[in-house]
Order: C-alpha cells, then structure tokens, then sequence
C-alpha cells in the first residue's frame, strides 16, 4: 500500500475505535489512539498523566462550550509560563501526529487528527456514526449497564467530543464537509464494514 493515513473521527457506540483497529490489522498499518499521549509526553518531558488528564474525558468546566482555540502548529518552549497549559499539550500530541503522518501508513483515532492533517494530501479522513439505537445496544453488550446510564454517557461523550472538536478546530465536529467518507455502521459487522472502508480507499488511491 502507497503512503496513506487514515484518521477516524466517531460518534461514541458507533464502533468507530474497533472499527479503526481492525482496519489497522486488515492493512498491516499500526493504529494510534492513547499511545499518542505516551509519545508527546516522551517529547515535551511532561508527565503522561497530565496529558490522560485532558484527554476526551468529560470535565466540569464550560470551557469547550464557551471558547475558541484553533490549533495553529506552535508548541510553547519549556521557560513558558504555559508549557503545560491545556493548549500546549493538545499542541504536543498534533505535533507527534504530524511527525508519525510524515513518517508512516497508520490509523490515528480521534483527537482531531483530520483537522491537524487537513493540508497533507496522503490522509483520508474517516467519519463514523450510527443511529442512536444502534449506540445503545452496541454499548451495552460492550459494557454492561442500564440503558438510562447508557443513553445519559453516550449524550454526554458525543457532547464533550462536539466541544472538544470545536474549540481546538473551529469547525462541527459532526458536518460531513470535515471528512472524505462518512459511514453509518448500524446493523452491519465489522468485517464487512472493514471490507466497505478497505474499497472505498483503494478507489481513492487510485
């Protein structure tokens, strides 16, 4: 296979991480997902759990929902007074992303890989989605739970993820304008699903 990177943005029960990784294996391509956290931090010398602390977890704080801070490409010097602000780690993980485009084939999932690799003309960028019925079965034979709980963690993760994508890219998270192939994985197993991906980037590699 040419030179290709494939990022993966996915609303939460959708099966877009699985999806990703089994692709990942399909194609004989590594996938990066967390092990990003552990390569910026090796980088920048900040502490992992720093970078785990502002990873896509649900916080407290309206931040995400009341600002603006499109990623740019700069990452701080040690001697700022925010190295190791919000902003700058987020820079430190597009950085490794960038690093690892240029370098390899691989799956990225999430972490706005689309938008931080919008200019390099090998990336194909990936959205999965599935109706919100489909989330909920597929999360609760995953994980177990009641379904209140369920459908109240899938509102809130597809929530925190809009405003995480928003304040770092500007952009919705969820307008298929973002993305070069949008796909509803509802009612279809992961090996076809891998079998629909897998030809939709051999047609655009040609």
């Amino acid at each position: 296979m040419e030179h290709t990177v494939i990022t993966i943005a996915r609303s939460y029960g959708s099966g877009g991480r699985t999806l990703g990784l089994l692709l990942a294996k399909e194609l004989g391509i590594d996938c990066y997902d967390r092990e990003l956290l552990r390569m910026a931090s090796e980088q920048s010398g900040i502490n992992e759990v720093m970078f785990g602390v502002v990873d896509e977890k649900l916080k407290g704080t309206p931040l995400f929902r009341i600002s603006k801070n499109v990623y740019k490409g700069e990452v701080l010097p040690p001697d700022s007074d925010d190295y190791t602000s919000d902003d700058n780690l987020f820079n430190y993980q597009a950085k490794c992303i960038k690093e690892l485009a240029r370098a390899e084939s691989c799956v990225i999932i999430g972490r706005c890989a689309d938008f931080i690799l919008r200019d390099e003309p090998h990336v194909i960028k990936l959205f999965f989605y599935a109706p919100k019925e489909d989330c909920i079965e597929r999360t609760m034979a995953q994980n177990g739970g009641t379904r209140k709980d369920i459908i109240k963690m899938i509102e809130k993760r597809d929530k925190y993820r809009s405003a995480y994508y928003k304040y770092h890219t500007g952009r919705e998270w969820n307008d298929a304008r973002n993305y070069d192939f949008c796909l509803n994985t509802a009612s279809t197993s992961y090996e076809k699903l891998v079998e629909i991906v897998k030809e939709y980037i051999e047609i655009r590699m040609k």
